[in-house]
């Protein structure tokens, strides 16, 4: 079991960049594959980035390539979100979730969620 708790977001101006936080509860952090997805209004979540339990390997949505960088620290046990170049299609709630499965980037590959945190950006 984990439990995770995202904070970090907020508003900012396109072009603009944040950085989200995720920290995990428990000792079996560097065991677990960490995502973000995020969720706009109207329209269904979406994968944005993962990590490797190691951090060695990474994963984007073709959207965020280039301008967002996913990274942990498995001492602690807190995985990160840089976003820079923010565009306004960029805002969302954005999701922390952890999986023990090995490079997931599917909504139903990852077996528990934060509560997320919302991103705004205005233009």
């Amino acid at each position: 079991q984990v439990q995770l708790v995202e904070s970090g977001g907020g508003l900012v101006q396109a072009g603009g960049s944040l950085r989200l936080s995720c920290a995990a509860s428990g000792r079996t952090f560097s065991s677990y594959t960490m995502g973000w997805f995020r969720q706009a209004p109207g329209k269904d979540g979406e994968f944005v980035a993962a990590i490797s339990r190691s951090g060695r390997s990474t994963y984007y949505a073709d959207s965020v390539k280039g301008r967002f960088t996913i990274s942990r620290d498995n001492a602690k046990n807190t995985v990160y979100l840089q976003m820079n170049s923010l565009k306004p299609e960029d805002m969302a709630v954005y999701y922390c979730a952890a999986t023990v499965r090995v490079g997931a980037t599917y909504r139903h590959e990852y077996d528990y969620w934060g509560q997320g945190t919302q991103v705004t950006v205005s233009s």
